[in-house]
C-alpha cells in the first residue's frame, strides 16, 4: 500500500532539479490550450478595436474640412491675437481680462511659437482636433470597461459624430481639450474606484485641476462624480476633490474681478430650458430602457452617463438664474454622458437588422449638420467675409468706426484689411492697452474726430442686435444720424459694413 501511494504520487523535485516526463504525458500537455496565452489576445484585440475606430473616425471628420474655407469667427481670432502677443504683453493683458483662459492662451503661444513657419488656420485648430480624436477613445474606453467592447466602440461612434464634438474638435477654442481632460478625469476615477491605489487617485486630482485651470467650468463635472461615487471611495474622492478646489481657488478669485468679460451673456430662454429638457428626458429613458447595468467596482455605466448628461448643465442653468453663465459650450463634456448612454442601449438592442437600419437612419440624419458645421455660416460670423467687406467699401482716407467697440476684434486677424484707414474712436490699441479691444477715446474727442472726414466706413453688427448703452456708443449713433446719410451697406455673415458720407457726397 505504502509503495503503491509513492508511485502515485511522486515526491516533488530539488529545486533546479528536472523531473522526466513521458511522452504521452508531454503530448496531452502541450496540446491542452493555456489560458494565459489564448484568452488575453483576444479581449486586447476587441479594446483596440473598440477604441482605435472610434478615435480614426473622429480624426478624420476633425481634419475633413478643417480650414472652413479659410474663415475664422471672432473668439478665434482672440485666440489667435492672444497667442501670438509677446510672453510680457499676454501677461500684461491677463491680469486685465480673460485671466480664465490664460493657461489656454499659453499652450496656444508655445505652439504658434513651435510652428511659426505652419498655416495658422492649422496651427489654431489642430490641438482642438487631436483633443476630440482623444476624448472619443477615452469614452469608448469609458464604455468598454464599463458595459464591454461593443458598447465601448458604439459609444465612441456615437460621441465622435454629434454636432457640438464635432464642431468644437475643430475650433481654436479650449472646449475640446477641456472635454478631454474632464472624460480622461472619468476614466482614472472609475479606475481608482476599483483599484483605489494612491497614484490612481493623484492622477485623477492632477487631471481634473488641469482641467479646471483651462476652464473653470469644468469644475461642474465634480457633481456628476459626487452623484455615483461609492462610499466605499468617497473618503479618496473627498480628498482628490478638495486639493483641485484648493488649486482652482486663486485664478476663481482672481477671476471674478473680471466678470464683465461674461456680461454679454443673456438670461436663460425658452429654447435653453426645452433643449436642455430634451436632453434629460433622452437620457433618462436610455438609463430606463434596459440599459444594462454592469458595475466595475461598484460604479455603473447608466448612473455616470445620467449624471454627467445632466447635472453639470442643470448647475449652471440653475446658478443663472441669478447671474447668466449658462453657455452650452462650458459643459461640452456633457456630451461624453449621452453617448455612454446611447452606445450601451444600441449594444443592448443588440445587431439585428431593425438596429442597423435605426443607426443607418440616424447617422444619414446627421449628414446635413455635418457638412453644415464645416461652413463659415455655421459660426455666429465670418471675420474673413468682413475683412473683405472692409477692403471692399473702404478707401484710403476714409474714417473707420466699430460699433460696438469689442467688434474691432475684426480687424486683429489681418490689420492689413484696414490699412489706410483712420480709426476715429481708437485711444490705445490692444496691444498698448493690454486689453482685448483697445480702448476708445472720450466722447468729446469721438465726435470731433468724426466730424473731420467727409466718408466713414462703420462696422456694425447685424439689425435687430441689442444697442451698448454707453456714452461713446451713443455719441456715435448720433453724429451719424445728425451729420451723415448712409451710402451702402455691405451685408456678410453676422455684420454689416457700411460706407457713410455728408450729405450729397455719396
Amino acid at each position: 500500500m505504502i509503495r503503491r501511494l509513492d508511485s502515485a504520487c511522486p515526491p516533488a523535485p530539488a529545486d533546479g532539479a528536472r523531473t522526466a516526463r513521458s511522452p504521452a504525458i508531454a503530448a496531452t500537455q502541450l496540446s491542452r490550450p493555456t489560458p494565459a496565452r489564448t484568452a488575453s489576445p483576444r479581449p486586447r484585440s476587441r479594446r483596440r478595436w473598440a477604441v482605435g475606430a472610434p478615435v480614426a473616425l473622429s480624426l478624420v471628420l476633425g481634419l475633413w474640412g478643417v480650414r472652413r474655407d479659410g474663415s475664422l469667427w471672432r473668439d478665434e481670432v482672440v485666440t489667435y491675437d492672444m497667442a501670438r502677443r509677446d510672453l510680457p504683453d499676454l501677461a500684461a493683458t491677463l491680469e486685465q481680462v480673460d485671466a480664465v483662459h490664460g493657461l489656454y492662451y499659453l499652450l496656444m503661444h508655445g505652439l504658434f511659437a513651435l510652428c511659426d513657419d505652419a498655416d495658422p488656420l492649422l496651427v489654431l485648430r489642430l490641438p482642438s482636433v487631436v483633443a476630440g480624436a482623444a476624448a472619443c477613445g477615452l469614452v469608448a474606453l469609458l464604455g468598454h470597461r464599463l458595459a464591454g467592447a461593443r458598447a465601448g466602440l458604439l459609444s465612441g461612434i456615437v460621441f465622435a459624430l454629434l454636432p457640438p464634438v464635432q464642431r468644437f474638435a475643430q475650433e481654436g477654442r479650449s472646449y475640446a481639450l477641456v472635454c478631454a481632460l474632464v472624460v480622461w478625469s472619468t476614466w482614472l476615477l472609475v479606475r481608482a474606484v476599483d483599484r483605489g491605489t494612491a497614484r490612481l487617485w493623484a492622477g485623477y486630482t492632477a487631471v481634473l485641476l488641469t482641467a479646471c485651470l483651462l476652464h473653470e467650468f469644468a469644475v461642474l463635472v465634480a457633481v456628476a462624480h459626487a452623484v455615483v461615487v461609492p462610499r466605499t471611495a468617497r473618503p479618496g474622492w473627498v480628498r482628490a476633490v478638495a486639493v483641485v478646489l484648493v488649486g482652482l481657488a486663486p485664478l476663481a478669485v482672481f477671476s471674478t474681478g473680471q466678470s464683465e468679460q461674461v456680461a454679454w451673456i443673456g438670461g436663460i430662454g425658452a429654447v435653453s430650458w426645452t433643449g436642455f429638457g430634451l436632453i434629460v428626458l433622452g437620457a433618462v429613458c436610455a438609463r430606463l430602457l434596459g440599459t444594462p447595468r454592469v458595475a466595475v467596482g461598484r460604479l455603473d455605466l447608466p448612473s455616470l452617463g445620467l449624471a454627467l448628461t445632466v447635472l453639470p448643465a442643470l448647475v449652471l442653468l440653475v446658478a443663472s438664474l441669478v447671474k447668466p453663465l449658462y453657455v452650452d459650450r462650458y459643459v461640452l463634456y456633457g456630451n461624453a454622458g449621452t453617448a455612454l448612454l446611447a452606445g450601451a442601449v444600441l449594444d443592448r438592442l443588440g445587431s439585428g437588422l431593425g438596429t442597423r437600419v435605426v443607426a443607418a437612419a440616424l447617422t444619414l440624419a446627421l449628414v446635413p449638420v455635418t457638412v453644415g458645421v464645416r461652413t463659415p455660416e455655421s459660426r455666429v460670423d465670418d471675420v474673413a467675409a468682413v475683412e473683405q467687406a472692409i477692403r471692399q467699401a473702404g478707401v484710403p482716407g476714409d474714417g473707420i468706426l466699430y460699433m460696438p467697440s469689442r467688434r474691432r476684434v475684426w480687424s486683429l486677424h489681418d490689420p492689413g484689411a484696414v490699412r489706410g484707414l483712420r480709426d476715429l474712436a481708437l485711444e490705445r490699441g490692444p496691444v498698448a492697452s493690454s486689453t482685448l479691444y483697445g480702448t476708445e477715446a472720450a466722447v468729446p474727442v469721438i465726435r470731433a474726430r468724426m466730424l473731420t472726414v467727409p466718408r466713414l466706413v462703420a462696422v456694425r453688427d447685424p439689425e435687430g442686435e441689442p444697442l451698448d448703452r454707453i456714452a461713446q456708443e451713443a455719441v456715435k449713433r448720433d453724429v451719424l444720424a445728425a451729420s451723415f446719410e448712409e451710402c451702402d451697406t455691405l451685408r456678410v455673415r453676422g455684420a454689416r459694413v457700411t460706407v457713410f458720407a455728408r450729405p450729397g457726397k455719396c
